[in-house]
């Protein structure tokens, strides 16, 4: 059930309309990057540079170089520092495009079934904060374990399995029922739920690949709550 759920997943990544939210995500995720450059730069010109300059006084003028190519390198250092936040940026973002995911696998693969219903806003931006703090949270935790040798790898795996499976899941199953019954549904098939978490931790470890990670796994979680509601339809909650 899991990978064929992941087969029609990868399917859905190439459609035109996928694309589109793909593009859309990724355009705004630069865009949020770059004003975020500009604003931690001009805040240390602003604030860290002239009290770090306060502590060389006495420099005589043909040092001003020196400025230029720490300027320089500062700004490069920045620029890196802010590509490593490129996946986890573009998946908050993402979040707030997941419907529109969950909208194109519905029409294009279920067209025959009712189709699901949209969070309202709030609810929406409630969930994707909640998202990036599980996220957070359970990196913070791998990070840690991280320390200890020969568990590291499967330390990641296994937080992000569970949390990205979780919150994928739940987010696919409310477009169809009640919060509360969304989560009861994810209890109850908690192994294949983990699974299927599994994979997207798996989409999330390849550098590049991993910006299509929040795409990736809302049509994931959204076939593999079709298949489970289909395999057990006498769940009411």
């Amino acid at each position: 059930m899991v990978l064929d759920a992941a087969r029609l997943a990868l399917g859905n990544l190439f459609a035109p309309e996928t694309r589109r939210v793909f593009w859309k995500v990724l355009g705004l995720t630069v865009l949020v990057l770059i004003v975020l450059w500009f604003a931690l730069r001009e805040s240390f010109i602003a604030f860290a540079w002239p009290w770090v300059s306060g502590y060389m006084p006495g420099l005589p003028d043909w040092t001003g170089w020196l400025t230029v190519i720490f300027g320089i390198m500062a700004s490069i250092g920045l620029a890196l520092s802010l590509a490593l936040l490129l996946a986890p940026v573009t998946a908050i973002i993402a979040g707030f495009f997941l419907d529109d995911v969950a909208e194109v696998v519905e029409a294009r693969d279920y067209p025959g079934d009712p189709s699901g219903k949209a969070l309202p806003l709030w609810p929406a931006i409630a969930g994707s904060l909640k998202f990036l703090g599980v996220v957070l949270v359970g990196n913070l935790i791998a990070l840690f374990l991280l320390l200890i040798p020969g568990i590291n790898l499967i330390a990641f795996f296994l937080v992000n399995g569970y949390l990205l499976g979780r919150e994928f899941f739940e987010f696919a199953a409310m477009r169809f029922r009640s919060p509360e019954e969304a989560r009861l549904f994810r209890a109850k098939h908690a192994s294949t739920v983990f699974l299927a978490g599994l994979l997207v931790a798996a989409f999330l470890a390849v550098p590049v690949v991993n910006l299509l990670t929040p795409l990736f796994a809302a049509g994931l979680m959204v076939h593999l709550h079709k298949l489970l509601s289909r395999a057990d339809p006498g769940f009411r909650g």
